[in-house]
């Protein structure tokens, strides 16, 4: 090297070291602030292991993995983490479990991690104190294994804090949506004769009930992604509906969502997918599944479909400031006829069904919660021009739909089955129209819709 020019450069050095010079040239990635980690594990259960909740027949093979999908999100305050499980759902105790080992792990605070269920029926619920309360009372229900629970957590929270040590920068925040084609349809619809029903379930066999209107949904998946440049990080979608296909036959799977995820991983090798389900109390497949079990991948390749064309309508932004919040959410534990603690108790003793004792254990373990005056936490990770907000339980998708109008001068992707114990969150019309499914996986009193939509509307404002 020239002297004159090797002199010049240790003079530069010397100079940025001591703060005289600041380097004439920094890229975007030396410029950002945040980075981020993706991880992912295995949470498959063991053989034997209920699926939800001890509603159908528990786990007889592994058809394919249960997995969580995280990131580990630095540089905008304490860290903050989202994850998504391959399972039904987690609740009360077993969801503060969760987030209180993955908040250690990455050394944050545990309302700074937002975790949700993709809520797949041939999975398992977590819930650490209904099943201490069937096991108390030597039921023959049971809903999970509380070894296996601890296991799990800690495979997920030693992934999260593994993966900080190949964080990458963030400069860009990128959002793309997609039509999907033939896949939600809401559980209400009107008939023939033009009177409201309710019975569209998730596999729908009668031709009368698929030939009813779709109904009130939200037909976009939208995809929010994190770059470094030119380079993708990380992709997150989510689209609302119930993920099933058919369920109920011992055979655990991430059934048609876990598919197209798969799918699309192995279009972006180098960018991690992960996928949440969006508000879908109220949402199934049913129009478009007959449950023909040819339907799973049929209804995989839809969903991959829209999350293909999703990435690629992406438009990338610049990061600037990135928030945190969080809202607490109060609900109230239903008290209507065959819901207080006196008959739940009684059924947890007396029900001659297995599902009925596990009910009731779920009921109670939400009464307990509630009566302790413990809120549920509403988190918004926002990006200014996009947000990612995740709400509770089996919210209807009109919760959604909400949290979009909340804030439509921003890109809004809402992830559904957070906290889980409320079972179904409905809108006040499904009380009046008598919505058969508030008849027992149902554990809030009518009158939320006020408090949810007001939460939502605080946790969204900027």
């Amino acid at each position: 090297m020239n002297p004159t020019r090797r002199d010049a450069l240790a003079t530069m050095v010397a100079l940025t070291a001591s703060g005289g010079l600041c380097p004439p040239l920094a890229t975007a990635a030396d410029e950002s602030k945040l980075t981020l980690a993706t991880f992912d594990t295995e949470i498959t259960i063991p053989i034997g292991h209920p699926c939800m909740g001890g509603g159908i027949a528990p786990a007889k093979e592994i058809v394919d993995p249960l997995l969580a999908h995280g990131f580990v999100l630095q540089g905008a305050g304490k860290p903050v983490v989202f994850v998504a499980l391959d399972w039904c759902e987690v609740r009360n105790g077993a969801y503060e479990l969760f987030r209180d080992k993955i908040a250690k792990a990455v050394e944050t605070d545990p309302v700074r991690v937002m975790l949700c269920s993709l809520h797949q029926h041939d999975a398992p619920i977590m819930d650490v104190e209904a099943q201490q309360l069937l096991e108390k009372h030597k039921a023959k229900g049971a809903i999970c294994d509380l070894a296996f629970l601890e296991k799990a957590v800690s495979r997920v929270a030693d992934a999260a804090k593994t993966s900080l040590k190949s964080a990458r920068p963030v400069t860009h925040i990128g959002t793309g949506e997609a039509k999907v084609d033939k896949v939600a349809s809401n559980r209400r619809y009107l008939d023939e004769e033009g009177k409201v029903r309710y019975n569209r379930m998730s596999a729908s066999r009668d031709p009368k009930i698929r030939a009813g209107e779709e109904g009130t949904i939200d037909a976009m998946l939208k995809t929010l992604s994190f770059w470094n440049g030119d380079t993708a990080l990380c992709g997150l979608s989510a689209y609302a509906t119930h993920p099933m296909s058919y369920y109920g036959r011992g055979g655990v799977t991430a059934d048609f969502v876990g598919m197209a995820r798969k799918k699309r991983q192995s279009d972006t090798k180098g960018a991690m997918q992960m996928y949440a389900s969006g508000c879908s109390g109220n949402v199934t497949a049913g129009k478009y599944n007959d449950g023909d079990t040819a339907n799973r991948a049929i209804l995989a390749d839809r969903i991959h479909a829209a999350m293909s064309a999703a990435w690629k309508a992406t438009k990338k932004t610049p990061v600037k400031d990135v928030s945190f919040r969080s809202v607490p959410l109060t609900l109230e534990a239903r008290t209507t006829e065959g819901f207080s603690e006196e008959a739940l108790t009684k059924k947890l003793k007396d029900d001659p069904k297995p599902f009925g004792q596990c009910l009731a254990a779920l009921g109670l373990s939400w009464k307990k919660r509630c009566d302790a005056g413990k809120p549920i936490d509403l988190p918004v990770l926002d990006f200014g021009g996009s947000v990612i907000a995740l709400l509770p339980a089996e919210s209807y998708v009109e919760y959604q739909l909400a949290a979009q109008k909340a804030r439509p001068d921003a890109f809004v992707l809402v992830a559904g089955y957070g906290e889980c114990g409320p079972g179904y969150i409905p809108i006040e019309r499904a009380w009046k129209e008598n919505d058969g499914n508030l008849s027992d996986w149902c554990w809030v009193n009518p009158g939320s819709e006020k408090r949810m939509t007001e939460a939502i509307e605080k946790a969204l404002k900027k």
